[in-house]
Protein backbone atom coordinates (compact mmCIF):
# COMPACT_ATOMS: atom_id res chain seq x y z
CA UNK A 1 0.00 0.00 0.00
CA UNK A 2 1.56 3.12 -1.49
CA UNK A 3 1.76 6.12 1.34
CA UNK A 4 1.35 9.80 0.16
CA UNK A 5 4.93 11.96 1.32
CA UNK A 6 4.00 15.68 0.62
CA UNK A 7 7.37 16.44 1.89
CA UNK A 8 9.39 15.17 -1.30
CA UNK A 9 7.26 17.04 -4.03
CA UNK A 10 8.22 19.90 -1.89
CA UNK A 11 11.93 19.39 -1.58
CA UNK A 12 11.83 18.51 -5.46
CA UNK A 13 10.25 21.33 -6.50
CA UNK A 14 12.55 23.95 -4.56
CA UNK A 15 15.60 22.03 -5.97
CA UNK A 16 14.15 22.68 -9.25
CA UNK A 17 13.72 26.34 -8.76
CA UNK A 18 17.70 26.69 -7.40
CA UNK A 19 18.88 24.97 -10.76
CA UNK A 20 16.53 27.26 -12.51
CA UNK A 21 17.81 30.09 -10.98
CA UNK A 22 21.37 29.31 -11.11
CA UNK A 23 21.20 28.86 -14.92
CA UNK A 24 19.50 32.10 -15.00
CA UNK A 25 22.70 33.95 -13.19
CA UNK A 26 25.00 31.89 -15.03
CA UNK A 27 23.73 32.91 -18.33
CA UNK A 28 23.20 36.77 -16.82
CA UNK A 29 26.91 36.68 -15.78
CA UNK A 30 28.22 34.70 -19.17
CA UNK A 31 25.67 37.81 -21.08
CA UNK A 32 27.85 40.42 -19.13
CA UNK A 33 31.20 38.85 -19.50
CA UNK A 34 30.74 38.89 -22.87
CA UNK A 35 29.26 42.33 -23.76
CA UNK A 36 32.19 43.77 -20.95
CA UNK A 37 34.67 42.15 -23.65
CA UNK A 38 36.69 44.16 -26.66
CA UNK A 39 35.45 43.25 -30.48
CA UNK A 40 38.37 41.09 -31.68
CA UNK A 41 41.32 43.08 -33.73
CA UNK A 42 40.71 42.80 -37.26
CA UNK A 43 43.00 41.09 -39.33
CA UNK A 44 45.67 42.81 -42.27
CA UNK A 45 47.66 40.72 -44.42
CA UNK A 46 51.10 41.89 -43.62
CA UNK A 47 51.98 41.87 -47.59
CA UNK A 48 49.16 44.59 -48.76
CA UNK A 49 50.57 47.39 -46.14
CA UNK A 50 53.30 49.10 -46.60
CA UNK A 51 55.99 50.18 -43.83
CA UNK A 52 58.74 52.23 -42.68
CA UNK A 53 61.18 52.97 -40.02
CA UNK A 54 61.77 55.90 -37.98
CA UNK A 55 64.87 57.17 -38.66
CA UNK A 56 67.23 60.08 -37.24
CA UNK A 57 69.87 62.02 -39.38
CA UNK A 58 69.40 64.50 -42.51
CA UNK A 59 66.51 64.72 -44.19
CA UNK A 60 66.02 66.29 -47.85
CA UNK A 61 63.26 68.48 -48.43
CA UNK A 62 62.11 68.32 -52.27
CA UNK A 63 59.08 68.95 -54.55
CA UNK A 64 57.81 67.11 -57.08
CA UNK A 65 56.26 68.61 -60.43
CA UNK A 66 55.04 66.86 -63.94
CA UNK A 67 55.78 68.87 -67.09
CA UNK A 68 57.18 68.94 -70.09
CA UNK A 69 60.37 69.91 -71.77
CA UNK A 70 59.85 73.55 -74.09
CA UNK A 71 62.18 75.27 -75.93
CA UNK A 72 63.95 78.55 -74.24
CA UNK A 73 63.03 81.97 -75.39
CA UNK A 74 66.29 82.34 -76.74
CA UNK A 75 65.79 79.33 -78.99
CA UNK A 76 62.75 79.54 -80.71
CA UNK A 77 61.96 81.89 -83.77
CA UNK A 78 58.81 82.64 -84.91
CA UNK A 79 58.55 84.43 -88.20
CA UNK A 80 55.48 86.71 -88.39
CA UNK A 81 53.94 87.95 -92.00
CA UNK A 82 55.33 91.57 -92.20
CA UNK A 83 52.99 92.50 -95.66
CA UNK A 84 49.99 91.17 -96.77
CA UNK A 85 50.12 88.56 -99.30
CA UNK A 86 49.34 85.49 -100.52
CA UNK A 87 51.20 82.11 -100.26
CA UNK A 88 52.76 81.06 -104.02
CA UNK A 89 55.28 78.07 -102.71
CA UNK A 90 55.73 76.02 -99.54
CA UNK A 91 59.39 74.58 -99.45
CA UNK A 92 59.59 72.69 -96.04
CA UNK A 93 57.49 71.05 -93.87
CA UNK A 94 57.15 70.50 -89.94
CA UNK A 95 59.54 68.56 -88.93
CA UNK A 96 62.47 68.89 -91.28
CA UNK A 97 66.10 70.08 -89.99
CA UNK A 98 66.69 73.50 -91.44
CA UNK A 99 69.94 75.93 -91.57
CA UNK A 100 69.33 79.35 -90.98
CA UNK A 101 69.08 80.28 -94.68
CA UNK A 102 66.73 78.08 -95.78
CA UNK A 103 63.62 78.91 -97.42
CA UNK A 104 60.60 77.86 -95.81
CA UNK A 105 58.03 79.04 -98.06
CA UNK A 106 57.44 81.75 -101.23
CA UNK A 107 54.71 84.82 -101.61
CA UNK A 108 53.60 87.41 -102.87
CA UNK A 109 51.91 90.87 -103.06
CA UNK A 110 52.67 92.97 -106.49
CA UNK A 111 52.06 96.44 -104.27
CA UNK A 112 54.92 95.40 -102.19
CA UNK A 113 57.02 95.03 -105.22
CA UNK A 114 55.93 98.29 -106.40
CA UNK A 115 56.62 99.69 -103.40
CA UNK A 116 60.24 98.62 -103.12
CA UNK A 117 61.05 100.05 -106.41
CA UNK A 118 59.11 103.19 -106.12
CA UNK A 119 61.26 103.54 -102.78
CA UNK A 120 64.52 102.44 -104.90
CA UNK A 121 63.93 105.71 -107.77
CA UNK A 122 63.47 107.94 -105.17
CA UNK A 123 66.29 107.09 -103.18
CA UNK A 124 68.24 107.60 -106.59
CA UNK A 125 66.25 111.25 -106.87
CA UNK A 126 67.81 112.06 -103.60
CA UNK A 127 71.08 111.45 -104.32
CA UNK A 128 71.20 112.92 -107.79
CA UNK A 129 69.55 115.87 -106.07
CA UNK A 130 72.27 116.17 -103.58
CA UNK A 131 75.06 115.95 -106.13
CA UNK A 132 73.56 118.44 -107.88
CA UNK A 133 73.07 120.74 -104.77
CA UNK A 134 77.01 119.62 -103.81
CA UNK A 135 78.05 120.85 -107.06
CA UNK A 136 76.04 124.00 -107.34
CA UNK A 137 77.30 125.14 -103.76
CA UNK A 138 80.61 124.53 -103.91
CA UNK A 139 80.76 126.45 -107.58
CA UNK A 140 79.41 129.30 -105.78
CA UNK A 141 81.92 128.82 -103.02
CA UNK A 142 85.09 129.03 -105.69
CA UNK A 143 83.49 132.53 -107.32
CA UNK A 144 83.38 133.81 -103.46
CA UNK A 145 86.58 132.59 -102.93
CA UNK A 146 88.06 133.95 -106.36
CA UNK A 147 86.37 137.26 -105.23
CA UNK A 148 87.93 137.22 -101.53
CA UNK A 149 91.59 136.21 -103.00
CA UNK A 150 90.96 139.40 -105.71
CA UNK A 151 90.17 141.58 -102.38
CA UNK A 152 93.06 140.40 -100.43
CA UNK A 153 95.29 140.78 -103.09
CA UNK A 154 94.33 144.35 -103.21
CA UNK A 155 94.69 145.07 -99.54
CA UNK A 156 98.14 143.72 -99.85
CA UNK A 157 99.37 145.87 -102.57
CA UNK A 158 97.39 148.75 -100.91
CA UNK A 159 99.52 148.21 -97.82
CA UNK A 160 102.51 148.11 -99.65
CA UNK A 161 101.96 151.08 -100.92
CA UNK A 162 100.80 152.79 -97.75
CA UNK A 163 104.19 151.91 -96.48
CA UNK A 164 106.21 153.22 -99.13
CA UNK A 165 103.94 156.46 -99.32
CA UNK A 166 104.55 156.75 -95.50
CA UNK A 167 108.59 156.24 -96.17
CA UNK A 168 108.27 158.67 -99.13
CA UNK A 169 106.28 161.39 -97.09
CA UNK A 170 109.02 161.47 -94.36
CA UNK A 171 111.52 161.86 -96.74
CA UNK A 172 109.12 165.13 -98.21
CA UNK A 173 109.18 163.20 -101.37
CA UNK A 174 106.12 163.75 -101.19
CA UNK A 175 103.11 165.48 -99.16
CA UNK A 176 101.27 164.41 -96.98
CA UNK A 177 97.86 164.56 -98.65
CA UNK A 178 99.14 162.07 -101.11
CA UNK A 179 100.27 159.46 -98.06
CA UNK A 180 96.78 159.99 -96.32
CA UNK A 181 95.34 158.99 -99.27
CA UNK A 182 97.21 156.05 -99.95
CA UNK A 183 96.41 155.14 -96.11
CA UNK A 184 92.59 155.81 -96.60
CA UNK A 185 92.83 153.03 -99.57
CA UNK A 186 94.76 150.25 -97.68
CA UNK A 187 92.05 150.80 -94.69
CA UNK A 188 89.18 150.18 -97.32
CA UNK A 189 90.73 147.41 -98.11
CA UNK A 190 91.77 146.04 -95.20
CA UNK A 191 87.67 146.18 -93.88
CA UNK A 192 87.07 144.81 -97.23
CA UNK A 193 89.17 141.84 -97.05
CA UNK A 194 87.80 141.23 -93.41
CA UNK A 195 84.01 141.08 -94.70
CA UNK A 196 85.07 139.18 -97.25
CA UNK A 197 86.51 136.41 -95.13
CA UNK A 198 83.47 136.98 -92.39
CA UNK A 199 81.05 136.52 -95.84
CA UNK A 200 83.17 133.21 -97.04
CA UNK A 201 82.46 131.91 -93.23
CA UNK A 202 79.09 132.34 -93.25
CA UNK A 203 78.80 130.43 -96.58
CA UNK A 204 80.84 127.90 -95.94
CA UNK A 205 78.47 126.92 -92.84
CA UNK A 206 75.38 127.56 -94.99
CA UNK A 207 76.37 125.49 -97.73
CA UNK A 208 76.76 122.67 -94.65
CA UNK A 209 73.94 123.19 -93.60
CA UNK A 210 71.68 122.47 -96.84
CA UNK A 211 73.88 119.76 -97.80
CA UNK A 212 72.85 118.44 -94.35
CA UNK A 213 69.23 118.94 -95.14
CA UNK A 214 69.46 117.31 -98.39
CA UNK A 215 71.59 114.56 -97.05
CA UNK A 216 68.44 113.69 -94.40
CA UNK A 217 66.47 113.39 -97.40
CA UNK A 218 68.66 110.99 -99.06
CA UNK A 219 68.71 109.16 -95.32
CA UNK A 220 65.03 109.24 -95.58
CA UNK A 221 65.13 108.06 -98.62
CA UNK A 222 67.30 105.52 -98.51
CA UNK A 223 65.80 104.05 -95.21
CA UNK A 224 62.65 103.87 -97.09
CA UNK A 225 63.92 101.54 -99.20
CA UNK A 226 65.74 99.55 -96.93
CA UNK A 227 62.27 98.89 -94.95
CA UNK A 228 59.97 98.26 -98.56
CA UNK A 229 63.22 96.21 -99.60
CA UNK A 230 63.24 94.55 -96.14
CA UNK A 231 59.33 93.50 -96.78
CA UNK A 232 59.41 92.38 -100.44
CA UNK A 233 62.86 90.16 -99.12
CA UNK A 234 60.30 88.81 -96.03
CA UNK A 235 58.37 87.71 -98.61
CA UNK A 236 60.83 84.87 -99.26
CA UNK A 237 60.78 83.18 -95.73
CA UNK A 238 63.82 81.75 -94.21
CA UNK A 239 64.42 80.06 -91.03
CA UNK A 240 66.97 82.46 -89.15
CA UNK A 241 68.16 79.91 -87.44
CA UNK A 242 69.77 76.50 -87.57
CA UNK A 243 67.22 74.37 -85.80
CA UNK A 244 64.07 72.70 -86.45
CA UNK A 245 60.58 73.28 -88.51
CA UNK A 246 57.86 72.79 -86.06
CA UNK A 247 55.39 74.72 -87.11
CA UNK A 248 53.70 76.20 -90.41
CA UNK A 249 50.12 76.25 -90.33
CA UNK A 250 49.66 77.57 -93.95
CA UNK A 251 48.54 76.19 -97.62
CA UNK A 252 49.39 77.41 -101.04
CA UNK A 253 47.07 80.00 -102.31
CA UNK A 254 46.38 81.17 -98.62
CA UNK A 255 46.26 84.96 -98.33
CA UNK A 256 47.81 85.95 -94.70
CA UNK A 257 47.74 89.76 -93.23
CA UNK A 258 50.60 91.51 -91.25
CA UNK A 259 51.49 89.77 -88.20
CA UNK A 260 49.94 86.33 -89.09
CA UNK A 261 52.21 83.39 -87.59
CA UNK A 262 53.97 82.23 -90.99
CA UNK A 263 56.34 79.39 -88.86
CA UNK A 264 58.30 78.45 -86.13
CA UNK A 265 61.47 77.25 -86.00
CA UNK A 266 63.57 75.77 -82.69
CA UNK A 267 66.69 74.56 -81.76
CA UNK A 268 65.91 71.37 -80.29
CA UNK A 269 69.69 71.29 -78.09
CA UNK A 270 68.25 74.71 -75.70
CA UNK A 271 65.31 73.64 -74.33
CA UNK A 272 64.40 73.93 -70.88
CA UNK A 273 61.39 72.25 -68.27
CA UNK A 274 58.14 73.20 -67.06
CA UNK A 275 56.54 71.92 -64.78
CA UNK A 276 53.50 72.09 -62.57
CA UNK A 277 53.88 72.20 -58.67
CA UNK A 278 50.98 71.80 -56.45
CA UNK A 279 50.24 75.08 -55.05
CA UNK A 280 50.69 73.92 -51.53
CA UNK A 281 54.19 73.44 -52.26
CA UNK A 282 55.18 75.67 -54.81
CA UNK A 283 55.56 78.21 -51.88
CA UNK A 284 58.95 77.37 -50.93
CA UNK A 285 60.94 76.91 -54.14
CA UNK A 286 63.03 79.58 -55.21
CA UNK A 287 64.85 81.01 -58.10
CA UNK A 288 68.62 79.78 -57.97
CA UNK A 289 67.41 76.07 -56.36
CA UNK A 290 68.67 72.64 -57.41
CA UNK A 291 66.63 70.59 -59.68
CA UNK A 292 66.49 67.56 -61.51
CA UNK A 293 64.12 65.75 -64.30
CA UNK A 294 63.47 62.93 -65.31
CA UNK A 295 62.93 62.35 -69.43
CA UNK A 296 62.63 58.42 -68.58
CA UNK A 297 65.21 58.04 -70.82
CA UNK A 298 67.60 60.00 -68.10
CA UNK A 299 68.18 62.56 -65.68
CA UNK A 300 69.36 66.30 -66.25
CA UNK A 301 70.18 67.82 -63.75
CA UNK A 302 68.89 72.03 -63.27
CA UNK A 303 68.01 75.47 -61.65
CA UNK A 304 64.88 77.22 -60.88
CA UNK A 305 65.11 80.17 -63.17
CA UNK A 306 61.52 81.57 -62.98
CA UNK A 307 58.19 80.48 -60.53
CA UNK A 308 55.28 81.82 -61.97
CA UNK A 309 53.57 84.16 -59.78
CA UNK A 310 49.87 82.91 -60.79
CA UNK A 311 48.02 79.61 -59.81
CA UNK A 312 46.04 77.68 -62.06
CA UNK A 313 44.04 74.45 -61.82
CA UNK A 314 45.62 74.27 -58.59
CA UNK A 315 49.47 74.68 -59.87
CA UNK A 316 52.37 76.67 -59.64
CA UNK A 317 54.19 76.67 -63.07
CA UNK A 318 57.96 76.70 -62.42
CA UNK A 319 60.66 77.00 -65.12
CA UNK A 320 64.08 74.94 -64.74
CA UNK A 321 67.35 75.73 -66.46
CA UNK A 322 68.52 72.43 -67.61
CA UNK A 323 72.53 72.42 -66.85
CA UNK A 324 73.21 68.99 -67.76
CA UNK A 325 74.15 67.12 -71.26
CA UNK A 326 70.26 66.33 -73.16
CA UNK A 327 69.95 62.53 -72.93
CA UNK A 328 68.63 60.76 -76.38
CA UNK A 329 64.95 60.80 -77.59
CA UNK A 330 65.06 64.45 -75.43
CA UNK A 331 62.57 67.11 -77.91
CA UNK A 332 59.90 69.89 -77.53
CA UNK A 333 56.76 68.31 -75.65
CA UNK A 334 58.56 65.40 -73.91
CA UNK A 335 56.97 64.80 -70.76
CA UNK A 336 58.96 64.57 -68.01
CA UNK A 337 59.14 64.84 -63.99
CA UNK A 338 60.88 67.30 -62.24
CA UNK A 339 62.26 67.48 -58.55
CA UNK A 340 63.32 70.41 -56.97
CA UNK A 341 65.62 70.24 -53.96
CA UNK A 342 64.24 73.18 -51.26
CA UNK A 343 66.20 72.47 -48.28
CA UNK A 344 68.46 70.05 -46.11
CA UNK A 345 67.43 69.53 -42.49
CA UNK A 346 70.25 67.84 -40.16
CA UNK A 347 69.31 65.85 -37.24
CA UNK A 348 65.50 65.39 -37.27
CA UNK A 349 63.44 62.28 -36.90
CA UNK A 350 61.64 61.38 -39.94
CA UNK A 351 59.88 58.71 -41.72
CA UNK A 352 58.77 57.83 -44.98
CA UNK A 353 55.62 59.81 -46.49
CA UNK A 354 52.33 58.60 -45.10
CA UNK A 355 49.56 58.00 -48.14
CA UNK A 356 47.60 60.77 -45.99
CA UNK A 357 48.80 63.59 -43.84
CA UNK A 358 49.89 67.02 -44.31
CA UNK A 359 52.77 69.18 -43.30
CA UNK A 360 52.48 70.96 -39.66
CA UNK A 361 49.66 68.83 -38.71
CA UNK A 362 48.93 65.87 -36.15
CA UNK A 363 47.99 62.69 -37.89
CA UNK A 364 46.82 59.17 -36.65
CA UNK A 365 49.35 56.15 -37.28
CA UNK A 366 49.66 52.51 -36.94
CA UNK A 367 52.71 51.78 -35.11
CA UNK A 368 53.84 47.81 -34.81
CA UNK A 369 53.99 46.06 -32.06
CA UNK A 370 57.58 44.46 -31.12
CA UNK A 371 56.92 41.19 -32.33
CA UNK A 372 55.76 42.61 -35.53
CA UNK A 373 52.32 40.62 -35.43
CA UNK A 374 50.00 43.71 -33.88
CA UNK A 375 50.15 47.47 -34.66
CA UNK A 376 48.26 49.70 -32.68
CA UNK A 377 47.18 53.56 -33.65
CA UNK A 378 48.85 56.34 -32.02
CA UNK A 379 48.70 59.96 -32.66
CA UNK A 380 51.50 61.37 -34.25
CA UNK A 381 52.61 65.50 -34.93
CA UNK A 382 54.43 66.00 -38.16
CA UNK A 383 56.82 69.00 -39.52
CA UNK A 384 57.78 69.96 -42.88
CA UNK A 385 57.41 67.31 -45.86
CA UNK A 386 58.98 65.97 -48.49
CA UNK A 387 58.35 63.98 -51.64
CA UNK A 388 59.29 60.91 -49.86
CA UNK A 389 59.44 62.00 -45.89
CA UNK A 390 58.17 63.75 -43.47
CA UNK A 391 59.50 65.45 -40.68
CA UNK A 392 58.17 63.56 -36.94
CA UNK A 393 57.87 66.30 -33.84
CA UNK A 394 55.97 64.24 -31.36
CA UNK A 395 54.14 60.37 -30.98
CA UNK A 396 57.16 58.59 -32.33
CA UNK A 397 60.69 57.57 -31.38
CA UNK A 398 63.69 56.47 -33.80
CA UNK A 399 63.31 52.58 -34.50
CA UNK A 400 59.81 52.83 -34.16
CA UNK A 401 58.03 50.97 -37.40
CA UNK A 402 54.67 52.43 -38.63
CA UNK A 403 52.17 51.81 -41.60
CA UNK A 404 52.44 54.31 -44.52
CA UNK A 405 49.51 52.84 -46.72
CA UNK A 406 46.11 53.82 -46.75
CA UNK A 407 43.96 52.78 -43.45
CA UNK A 408 41.16 54.34 -44.24
CA UNK A 409 39.18 51.10 -44.12
CA UNK A 410 40.18 50.27 -40.61
CA UNK A 411 39.03 53.95 -39.01
CA UNK A 412 36.83 52.36 -36.52
CA UNK A 413 39.05 50.47 -34.86
CA UNK A 414 42.97 51.20 -32.75
CA UNK A 415 44.25 48.12 -33.24
CA UNK A 416 44.75 45.30 -35.84
CA UNK A 417 46.37 42.20 -36.29
CA UNK A 418 49.24 41.53 -39.08
CA UNK A 419 49.18 37.94 -40.85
Amino acid sequence: MDIARPEFKTQKRRRQAVIVAVIVIAVAAVSVGVSRLKPAAPTVERGTVWTDAVKRGSMLRQVRGLGSLVPSQESVRQIPAETEATVVRIHMLPGSQVKADTILLDMSNPQTEQAAVDAQLQLKAAEAEYQNLRVKLESDLMNQKAGAATVHADDAGAQRQAQTDKALYELGVISGLAYKSSKDKADELTTRNDLENQRLAANQRAIESQMAEQQAKVDQMRTLYQLKQKQLDALRVRAGIDGVLVDLPLQVGQHVLPGTMLAKVVEPDHLMATLKVAETQARDVQIGEPASVDTHNGVIAGTVMRVDPAVQNGTVTVDVKLTGELPKGARPDLSVDGTIDLERLDNVLYVGRPAFGQENSTISLFKLSPDGQGALRVPVKVGRASVNSIQVMEGLNEGDTVILSDMSRWDNTDRIRLE
